[in-house]
């Protein structure tokens, strides 16, 4: 299956600036395969280091931070093998690398002293090991982060490079012909059933079994449960298995704003936010507050007393949801079930892939008015809303453009219509989420 993050990884490998790289993403996103994929490609050999399989690796970070003798070390335990004439011929990998903090240390002096070894990291839980106050080797490593595939990497695993080839080559704001647009909607439709879990969409695109599919779903969610037992304090263990339990309920609300009382009953603020924070730090779920007003940057605005919970995939979240399968032949019931959650979700996946900010929302009271998203691009802000229903009335997106006018260039919809401008409202068909950030430039242009 290919990754639109390879070419991140490929720049980042031919870099004269290039770090030891911390690869970040969630336990099954494919954080493995894609490096060892990467040291295939682009490199003669691969040496491949996993903390957590190999705990006795630990120790040779304990005594030193000389890199060579380090090396040395791993070498002679593992047989893994390092041209040391010709160090840019091999990959070297520290899988887990979150279960070893010393050698998280040690990425320092790997940039420092020896900048001619290409070192690439990874770990489920590095957004949690990165939390913690430690010796952290700050500006010493790049970051890069790799998100469950998007429905662009799903349509390519399935085959359907011509669809991909098609949205790539449009350059104007104007309606897809049918016979582009009728399987891209239904392609859509099977991506919110299967997620962007690697291996939720192979058992999809490569075994047609729904079934399957549905195994390795439960199976992710239970690893992941698992890692709230073993990772996280005893204390905010439970804690964060009722909040990520109460996901779909928060979602499925006519206000999705987070409510701690739907986790438990008398829960309070301060009795859940460290386990609430846990999930964001692994990765697992996106905070988005709300924000005051469409101002730059963005964060700048936040109310942090108000904000909506996400998860770090629509598959994983229909799953926990025990939305059946099946709904996905049921029209257009998928796109709208709890109040468009789904959605909103996808969305939010695809927003976060091509834009810097995280994506907030925006909202008053008495009368109540909501807008789903808003995105900073740039030094513009622009407000966005998810339709999932036919009805397209958007009293919400003209009452934000009423109170903020002079800052509103345009308006963006999701929705299942076909992709149109009209004045400042781009309409932009659900399935085309991923190329959001190219179809404002232009519609800014034809303004």
């Amino acid at each position: 299956m290919e990754r639109l993050i390879m070419q991140k990884l490929l720049d980042w490998k031919n870099s004269k600036y290039r770090k030891p790289l911390i690869l970040k993403g969630v336990r099954q996103v494919g954080k493995t395969w894609i490096l060892q994929e990467f040291a295939r490609r682009y490199y003669s050999n691969i040496a491949y280091f996993n903390f957590d399989e190999h705990q006795e690796y630990k120790q040779f970070f304990e005594s030193t931070k000389d890199v060579e003798r380090i090396l040395q070390n791993l070498i002679l335990a593992s047989g893994a093998i390092i041209n040391r004439d010709r160090p840019e011929e091999t990959l070297i990998v520290f899988d887990e690398i979150q279960e070893c903090p010393n050698a998280l240390s040690t990425l320092k002096y790997f940039c420092e002293n020896t900048p001619h070894y290409h070192i690439a990291c990874a770990g489920s839980l590095l957004g949690i090991a990165l939390s913690k106050p430690a010796s952290f080797p700050v500006g010493k490593v790049d970051f890069m982060e790799i998100m469950p595939m998007s429905f662009t990497e799903y349509l390519l695993a399935d085959g359907d490079n011509n669809l991909v080839a098609y949205m790539n080559s449009i350059s104007s704001i104007e309606n897809i012909p049918d016979a582009f647009f009728n399987p891209l909607y239904e392609k859509i439709k099977m991506y919110f059933v299967t997620g962007g879990m690697p291996e939720s969409v192979r058992s999809w695109t490569q075994e047609h079994d729904v079934e399957l599919m549905q195994q390795v779903l439960s199976n992710i969610l239970n690893a992941y449960e698992r890692d709230f037992a073993k990772h996280a304090s005893i204390n905010d263990f439970p804690k964060i298995s009722m909040i990520w339990r109460s996901i779909p309920s928060q979602l499925a609300r006519e206000n999705k704003k987070f409510i701690y009382k739907v986790v438990k009953e008398g829960a309070r603020a301060r009795e859940y936010e460290n386990a609430l924070q846990w999930l964001c730090d692994a990765n697992l779920s996106y905070k988005i507050y709300r924000s005051t007003a469409p101002g730059l940057p963005i964060s700048a605005y936040d109310d942090l007393s108000a904000f909506k919970l996400y998860m770090t995939d629509v598959g994983l979240l229909r799953r926990l949801s025990l939305l059946a399968p099946s709904v996905f032949g049921e029209g257009k019931r998928l796109f709208a079930e709890f109040k468009g959650a789904l959605s909103e979700n996808y969305v939010l996946q695809a927003m976060q892939n091509q834009f810097e900010a995280t994506p907030r929302y925006w909202s008053i009271e008495n009368p109540r008015y909501e807008v789903d998203f808003l995105i900073q691009r740039e030094n513009d802000i622009f407000p966005i809303e998810v339709k999932a229903e036919r009805n397209l009335e958007r009293k919400s997106l003209k009452k934000y453009k009423e109170k903020y006018l002079d800052k509103t260039k345009l308006r963006i919809r999701f929705s299942l219509d076909n992709l149109r401008l009209d004045g400042d409202l781009l309409n932009i068909p659900m399935f085309m989420a991923d190329h959001a950030d190219r179809l404002i430039g232009i519609a800014l242009q034809n303004q």
